[in-house]
């Protein structure tokens, strides 16, 4: 059961319905994490301001599908992890990147499979990685801006995952075909 109201435009409180209208602008709809983020127009709006910043680094798509995936697999979200799976998909980046990810394994490439584990040991270690998984991640090509941007994909993804795992966010229609289940549900 939804435990968070989702708004639509005309329930939302005030100061969410630019932020909602925005939402529609860009993907057509409302997604279900937006009309529950709109009971906070202060997290809505730092969920969209976080999501663009990130959208807008130094990563290219294929980058960002694994920084956000690989945290919504971890954070186990029910709602994220088919949500990406389509923007991954609209995105342009290979399904099979996107079927590695969910089904945690290998990556397709060295970089890749660095940049995996190097966001998830933040997120398991809270930001303490080893000196030694700095320095594998800067040996393939990626440097401080690019750690320090896995960090600002994170911020975005502890609102959706935290706010979907509390209002149990129904996942959109759109995205109903790439449904996941987590592993600790399934086992």
């Amino acid at each position: 059961m939804t435990t968070l109201k989702v708004h639509n435009i005309e329930s939302a409180p005030e100061e969410s319905k630019p932020f909602l209208q925005k939402s529609v602008k860009a993907f057509g709809m409302i997604p279900g994490l937006h009309g529950v983020l709109a009971s906070a127009p202060g997290i809505l709006e730092a969920y969209q301001t976080l999501h663009q910043l990130f959208v807008d680094s130094s990563f290219n798509n294929e980058e960002l599908t694994v920084v956000w995936q690989t945290i919504n697999v971890e954070h186990e979200c029910h709602y994220c992890m088919p949500a990406h799976t389509g923007i991954a998909h609209m995105m342009k980046v290979d399904p099979a990147l996107s079927e590695a990810l969910r089904n945690r394994t290998n990556m397709p490439t060295e970089k890749l499979q660095v940049l995996h584990e190097t966001t998830l040991s933040i997120v398991r270690n809270r930001g303490n990685i080893s000196k030694d998984e700095l320095n594998r991640f800067y040996a393939v090509g990626y440097g401080e801006r690019q750690i320090l941007e896995i960090i600002l994909g994170l911020s975005q993804k502890v609102i959706s995952n935290y706010s979907n795992h509390i209002a149990n966010t129904p996942v959109d229609t759109a995205f109903k075909k790439f449904a996941w289940i987590p592993e600790t549900i399934t086992t």
